[in-house]
């Protein structure tokens, strides 16, 4: 298939000829779905800390006596079943959220993400994004340029390496991140409306799922 080009001035260029296996693919919604899931869970950390029954600074004598109060046997202020008692099975900062994805289903869900963008006309395609100096200004304008109006929409933008102008005249614009093609995650492609990438990262993209 070929994707429509344009330069950084936002004039037709010459189109750019992608692979039909990434860009052109049924989307999945399922795989997607699960895909996202296991990305956000893998970078979850287990930070959460429960107290189990040996835990609890509490004393270890019996409440009150076995029998003649009435009330439902206890042996010890812990329980679980006793307000400030430990937890039954309590949380772990060990605790393993981590799922795992297979690099087939990996490679097919991020084609899968690539085509719907392409298919919905919110990926562009750049020959190649500069900036001469590291001023939001000037990066603002070259956006504006391209048709997409940042204080409206989210801007991604992927090239196949970050220039250093270009990463520092970003910071400061909330809705435009920028990444390069090895770093492009598909949260990242799902979370963002649009996506600008360069001719060259199509190359990238297209070498690392070949």
């Amino acid at each position: 298939m070929e994707l429509k080009v344009i330069n950084d001035k936002g004039q037709s260029s010459a189109n750019l000829k992608a692979s039909d296996e990434l860009f052109g693919r049924e989307y999945n919604e399922d795989l997607v779905h699960q895909l996202i899931t296991a990305y956000q869970a893998n970078a979850r950390a287990g930070n959460s800390k429960q107290k189990g029954r040996s835990e609890i600074a509490k004393s270890t004598r019996k409440p009150f006596k076995q029998k003649g109060t009435g009330r439902a046997r206890a042996g010890m202020a812990s329980s679980p079943l006793w307000r400030g008692g430990g937890k039954i099975f309590p949380n772990t900062a060990e605790e393993n959220y981590t799922q795992k994805v297979n690099r087939k289903m990996y490679r097919a869900g991020y084609a899968s993400i690539l085509s719907r963008l392409v298919s919905e006309n919110r990926l562009v395609v750049v020959d190649s994004l500069t900036v001469d100096s590291p001023k939001t200004k000037l990066l603002a304008q070259k956006i504006k340029g391209l048709g997409v109006d940042t204080k409206l929409f989210r801007l991604l933008i992927i090239t196949d390496s970050i220039d250093e102008n270009l990463y520092l005249s970003s910071r400061n614009l909330p809705n435009v991140l920028v990444l390069e093609a090895n770093q492009a995650d598909p949260v990242s492609l799902v979370r963002f409306p649009n996506v600008l990438v360069t001719r060259n990262a199509v190359a990238k993209i297209e070498e690392m799922f070949a």
